[in-house]
């Protein structure tokens, strides 16, 4: 393998990921229009923040009211999803045995209280992501188990150096979640972040006042002249579904950027005519089922198994679309990706086949068998964001009611609930995995042994899997990852059924026409500084 090969290599693995998007536009909206400068951007948020740190948390309710006032390394063209570009990086290179990677950064950014960005606050932000301290929250720290150790030579220039090659390692490097932070910040209070705000990015902190709304105001002193377009943004948090399809139709808000069921879609459009304009893609977003592994009955395979038969996949696409985002039947890679496994090969999984009689019957037998009595009860744990959250919870509890089962369903809020998550204070949950790109190796996070990612709330240790991750995320070439991704799904979805997804979303989101410049893309985490945005007269 030739040096030359393997950095192309390298390169092409970060940006050779599928993207479908279909945008549904009135005629001649925005065709030829120059940006205009000015205005305050109203947008809705479905939830508060449980804390303001991108680093620890892993729900959009952070992301879209906090992206704004940051800057990234790198980051994906919001207009070229998923091609890598710099944001404080302004240009990259590799050694030629890809195990050095040096970033070059650009001249003159500042971050918001007037100090400067240096190599020095890159080197402190991914020390904290990838080496935390303790008592740091890291959600993403498995992802970068291939890093050995950050350098800063200089004030503009970084280095990481690598235990091996990794496909996904540039794109991870891309991340919306990684806020560079002030390193002065960190080495004061490494937990500062979490309830404060400093960043470099096109919006200033404006305020934040609890369950009621988020400002940020125009950074003047942003790296991009005359960027950002808009003069402020608000957001506004309105839990509850029907209120926030209502605000977009009356024009209060122009959007809610996480996406929309279908007659929540058509009640805009109907409410908006030819105001509105909507835009659909697949979404790289699933809602799972996740045990909590150390307690019986559920550290026995054969009642998560049994948990896994009961549901209805097919019956559950046909009802839950209709009033959710939930859709597609799919393993542990999103459905029409190039890592998703065929769906001729996902139904032979256990709880993906088309006889659900057959496959309650057998839920049954091995309930039986484990000693799990008839109307045994326990608690559901899920977040209460109505959709999908609450409605396919309900739906999971009475298909496990259908197999004798006596389950409570316990929506708590976003602080309450991810909590008891990473304590292990619950039995069966509602949890997600939403990334901001296809890629196993952040699919697959959710599923790495506890002690290897935080974010596996199931709490098991399995090192088959690890050694398997290991193996297939040091794979440049699709056909050599395939064979043993399809291993892993197999051991996860076939064999020990930790937990399991139950359907995979699709993304809509219907907004005012004077929204400009902003373009959905298959993850709801990508695209929202809303440094390109503007709004149209």
């Amino acid at each position: 393998m030739t040096a030359l090969w393997l950095v192309k290599s390298l390169r092409r693995a970060a940006g050779s990921l599928p993207f479908l998007a279909l945008l549904l536009l009135p005629l001649g909206a925005g065709a030829g229009e120059p940006p205009r400068a000015g205005g305050e951007l109203v947008f809705a948020v479905a939830e508060t923040p449980p804390s303001f740190d991108g680093h620890r948390e892993t729900t959009f309710a952070m992301l879209h009211p906090i992206a704004p006032h940051y800057s990234t390394l790198l980051r994906f063209d919001p207009q070229n999803y998923p091609k890598i570009i710099g944001d404080v990086a302004e240009r990259w290179s590799y050694s030629r045995d890809g195990l050095t990677v040096t970033f070059k950064l650009r001249k003159g950014i500042k971050f918001h209280d007037g100090t400067s960005l240096t190599a020095q606050d890159v080197k402190a932000t991914y020390d904290k992501i990838i080496f935390p301290g303790e008592g740091v929250a890291s959600a993403r720290k498995a992802s970068y188990a291939m890093v050995d150790k950050i350098e800063a030579p200089d004030d503009l220039t970084v280095v990481f150096k690598l235990k091996h090659i990794a496909a996904s390692f540039l794109a991870n490097l891309a991340s919306p979640w990684n806020f560079i932070y002030s390193a002065d910040k960190l080495k004061k209070d490494p937990r500062w972040y979490e309830k404060n705000v400093l960043g470099s990015g096109p919006f200033v902190f404006g305020e934040y006042v609890a369950g009621s709304h988020w400002t940020g105001k125009k950074n003047p002193n942003y790296y991009i002249p005359g960027r950002p377009y808009l003069d402020s943004y608000r957001a506004i948090f309105i839990r509850d579904t029907a209120p926030r399809v209502a605000a977009v139709r009356s024009g209060q808000v122009m959007a809610e950027f996480r996406g929309f069921n279908p007659a929540a879609r058509d009640e805009v459009v109907k409410s908006l005519g030819n105001k509105a304009v909507v835009q659909e893609s697949p979404w790289a977003c699933n809602l799972m089922v996740v045990f909590n592994n150390e307690k019986k009955p559920f550290s026995d395979a054969r009642v998560r198994r049994a948990l896994n038969l009961a549901i209805d996949r097919n019956e559950a696409s046909k009802a839950l679309s209709q009033i959710s985002v939930m859709k597609f039947i799919g393993g542990l890679y999103r459905p029409g990706s190039e890592f998703a496994t065929p769906p001729a090969e996902i139904a032979k999984l256990p709880g993906f086949g088309k006889d659900i009689n057959a496959a309650r019957a057998e839920a049954k037998r091995l309930l039986k068998e484990a000693g799990v009595p008839e109307g045994f009860s326990f608690v559901l744990k899920n977040r209460n964001v109505r959709e999908p959250y609450e409605v396919t919870g309900v739906f999971v509890v009475d298909q496990w009611r259908k197999i004798g089962l006596n389950v409570t369903h316990t929506p708590q809020e976003g602080g309450t609930y991810f909590n008891d998550f990473r304590q292990g204070n619950y039995d069966v949950g509602i949890d997600f995995d939403c990334e901001f790109m296809d890629e196993p190796d952040l699919y697959l996070l959710k599923y790495l042994s506890a002690d290897k990612s935080p974010v596996n709330y199931a709490r098991y240790k399995d090192a088959t899997v690890d050694e398997l991750y290991e193996q297939q995320s040091r794979m440049l070439d699709l056909k050599d990852r395939l064979p043993i991704i399809r291993r892993i799904e197999k051991r996860l979805l076939g064999e020990q059924v930790y937990q399991f997804p139950v359907l995979w979303w699709q993304r809509i989101v219907p907004h005012n026409d004077r929204l400009k410049g902003w373009k959905i893309g298959p993850s709801h985490y990508v695209n929202q500084d809303l440094r390109d945005v503007w709004l149209g007269q």
